[in-house]
């Protein structure tokens, strides 16, 4: 088991971080667009609507990419002397945040090349999620920093 992440790994985790908040910082001429399809009028060419059905394309590429690579090298184990109910949140906060960097750009792009109402509802309501994951990764990352002392927020910030 890999006692750190490599470069890749580490640049693939800060670039998807700083796509999803462009994502959630550009998304009113999506939501823009989406409700004059749902009105019925035409909806004409956008930058940033492109931007934003791109950036999502990408993130599904770079999360599936990052899981290929953690798949393959594995990822460090957490500290021996965290609490199991800790390794159990951290294990659970990954495993849903992986699922809804998924899910959020096939909902979105169902929702939008295929015009499925019900995929643009599930992509909404997964964007609170991805926000109170995102937190909670956060939480326990720096609860790990600064509380606990253990070394798993640097191993995200140095390579091996």
């Amino acid at each position: 088991m890999p006692t750190g992440y490599t470069r890749i790994q580490i640049a693939l985790h800060w670039l998807v971080f700083i796509l999803v908040v462009l994502q959630f910082v550009l998304h009113d001429s999506i939501a823009d667009a989406w409700e004059r399809i749902e009105d019925g009028l035409e909806v004409g060419f956008d930058p940033l609507v492109a931007q934003h059905v791109f950036t999502g394309l990408l993130i599904l590429l770079l999360v599936m990419i990052r899981m290929a690579i953690k798949a393959k090298r594995g990822a460090p184990a957490l500290p021996e002397n965290e609490p199991a109910i800790l390794k159990l949140a951290a294990h659970g906060t990954h495993l849903a945040l992986y699922a809804l960097l998924i899910l959020m750009p096939v909902s979105g792009a169902v929702a939008w090349f295929g015009g499925v109402e019900k995929a643009a509802d599930g992509h909404e309501a997964m964007k609170v999620l991805v926000l109170v994951l995102v937190a909670v990764h956060v939480a326990g990352a720096l609860f790990q920093h600064f509380v606990l002392k253990s070394n798993v927020l640097t191993r995200m910030r140095k390579p091996l």
